[in-house]
């Protein structure tokens, strides 16, 4: 058996395959099992855009895989929440081709004069399954901090360089890569999911 994970993400897989290590399924990219898929992610919520993408790659797949795919982003409350200005959006935030690096500089720069109590934020990570059957089951999971003054660490992707974990004292990309599967938004919802799939005897 495998699992095939809609995403192209290389980062994201080599983190799924570090947290979801000693279960028995192999574990592939939708690319990796000859699939092309890059539905518009039109959802509302982290939970409708992971069920779009794991949707696309089953109606290709062979119907003998479990299918997984998450969507994840990081809610700013000052700019918003999970509808602002990134959110469910971040990954479009600025366009799909602009760098982190860049995207970062620029959340940084709209929160230049935001006060410490203002800075609240979490990365939120939904992950939906479709079983062979066609049973859909989707988790919630988050990791609370704040957003940092300023760039740091090179451990993490995308928006860790600006998501300070008060304790730790520290950005989750200053952080070990073990010590944030334990806490993170995708660690604990992928974790949620295996929890559900060994109560449903799969």
């Amino acid at each position: 058996m495998r699992i095939i994970f809609g995403t192209g993400n290389k980062n994201k897989l080599r983190e799924i395959r570090e947290i979801m290590a000693g279960l028995d399924y192999e574990i592939v990219t939708a690319a990796d099992a000859g699939i092309d898929s890059d539905p518009e992610e039109n959802g509302e919520s982290f939970e409708e855009n992971a069920l779009i993408k794991a949707r696309a790659v089953f109606e290709n797949s062979d119907r003998t895989s479990i299918v997984m795919a998450d969507d994840s982003g990081l809610c700013i409350d000052y700019l918003g929440g999970e509808k602002g200005e990134l959110g469910i959006h971040s990954a479009r935030f600025m366009g799909h081709d602009t760098s982190y690096e860049k995207k970062n500089a620029a959340v940084l720069e709209r929160m230049r004069d935001v006060p410490d109590r203002d800075r609240t934020a979490r990365f939120v990570c939904a992950v939906a399954t479709i079983l062979p059957s066609g049973r859909e089951i989707t988790v919630r999971e988050s990791m609370e901090g704040c957003i940092a003054h300023e760039i740091s660490g090179a451990n993490g992707f995308g928006y860790d360089p600006i998501f300070f974990l008060p304790e730790f004292g520290m950005t989750s990309a200053d952080i070990s890569p073990e010590s944030k599967n334990l806490i993170s938004h995708r660690g604990k919802a992928l974790r949620h999911m295996r929890a559900v799939l060994s109560e449903a005897g799969i």
